[in-house]
């Protein structure tokens, strides 16, 4: 299966199921559910609670092949949808470095569906709970890309990681930038080289293994920060 259906931010996505997984993610995709309003698995009837970012924002990049986005953010968490989708729309916005600079991309948040992939700001349970039904193991603590969510895990989202220790910018430029990153087809990647930028899709929280810190997928002239494939 693609590297996108188990790829984690900052942990190995613990693979159980996949021919399950895959199933599902064929339904969904076949359904065209590109918003999927996500459910509690313990009450299928009582939905989660969310509210989209009302507006939108102006076309991010050139390229022809646009990706539409919303950006939700669960009822009850500090920062509101105004909020996170202004730390969305900098990271994706960045035609610079971000996955536009490479003229194969575009961004476009839009206030409602249809989009092709929702950005969630999510509690570690309902972070769990949706990720699971990928069959994915956030246990608590990471986000995850599937699909067409992107799911931010709060307590990460908040507390950062070791090696972004009081720079909330760069490991929310990091987040982002690496679960999109599957929505875009991308697996994980491996250290190139000791000294050498860290890949974005490099699961960074597990270790830079002599790669320097890095948060965007391109370098100031332009050049695609990649390693090897990782196993």
């Amino acid at each position: 299966m693609d590297h996108k259906y188990h790829a984690l931010t900052g942990t190995r996505g613990r693979r159980a199921g996949l021919g399950a997984a895959a199933l599902l993610v064929a339904a969904t995709v076949t359904a065209g559910l590109l918003g999927w309003p996500p459910f509690d698995s313990a009450s299928a009837n009582r939905p989660l609670r969310f509210t989209t970012a009302a507006g939108g924002s102006g076309r991010f990049g050139t390229a022809d092949r646009l990706y539409r986005y919303k950006v939700r953010v669960e009822d009850g968490l500090p920062d509101s949808p105004a909020q996170f989708a202004a730390a969305v729309d900098a990271v994706l916005g960045n035609t610079r470095r971000g996955w536009a600079a490479g003229g194969d991309v575009s961004f476009q948040r839009m206030p409602a569906d249809p989009v092709d992939f929702t950005v969630y700001l999510a509690t570690p349970a309902t972070t769990d709970r949706i990720c699971g039904q990928y069959k994915l193991d956030t246990g608590g603590t990471v986000n995850c890309g599937v699909g067409h969510q992107v799911v931010i895990n709060d307590k990460r989202w908040t507390e950062l990681s070791p090696y972004y220790p009081g720079r909330p910018d760069d490991y929310h430029a990091l987040a982002l930038n690496h679960e999109v990153g599957h929505v875009l087809g991308h697996g994980h990647a491996d250290c190139p080289g000791a000294g050498q930028p860290a890949p974005v899709m490099m699961q960074q929280i597990l270790g830079l293994h002599g790669c320097v810190p890095n948060v965007w997928p391109y370098s100031d002239d332009g050049t695609l920060l990649t390693g090897p494939p990782a196993p």
